[in-house]
């Protein structure tokens, strides 16, 4: 269990943690923010909460299927899913903590490889999904900052 890799990434999106939050809990929004995911579905009925599944199509970086859970969901303040990304068992949990005039997106994303494959890569693919996470993040804040209420 020694494998797993830990890291954070926090971007300060100038739009209020209401706002922030509802983006982010629809997860078929992915796609706009995430440029290494086709398409994100809701597989399960009802609202978005706990227990809410997605399946989404991954094109890199290769062409694949995979499912998560929302295992934490509260309004405003957190969200965190599970489920597989990749090569990965991951957990992703965003925090988001109102400031003036903003919100700190906390991002905390935890990889535990899925095969021997994986173990043999995990310490080389760790620094670049890293970067990879914070490029994506740059782009949402990009998308929230852009009001979505406002004509484009």
């Amino acid at each position: 269990r020694g494998t797993n890799m830990q890291f954070e990434n926090t971007v300060t999106i100038r739009r209020p943690a209401e706002d922030v939050f509802v983006f982010l809990a629809d997860f078929e929004n992915v796609p706009s923010w995430n440029h290494a995911i086709q398409s994100t579905t809701k597989t399960s009925p009802g609202p978005v909460g706990v227990g809410s599944t997605y399946r989404q199509i991954r094109s890199e970086p290769n062409k694949s299927e995979e499912g998560f859970e929302v295992t934490v969901f509260e309004p405003t303040r957190r969200l965190a899913i599970d489920g597989e990304i990749g090569p990965f068992h991951a957990r992703v949990d965003y925090r988001l903590e109102p400031i003036e005039g903003a919100t700190r997106l906390i991002n905390g994303v935890d990889l535990e490889p899925s095969s021997a494959v994986s173990k043999l890569l995990a310490p080389f693919a760790g620094s670049r999904v890293k970067a990879g996470v914070a490029e994506n993040l740059d782009t949402l804040k990009q998308i929230l900052e852009t009001d979505p209420r406002s004509p484009v």
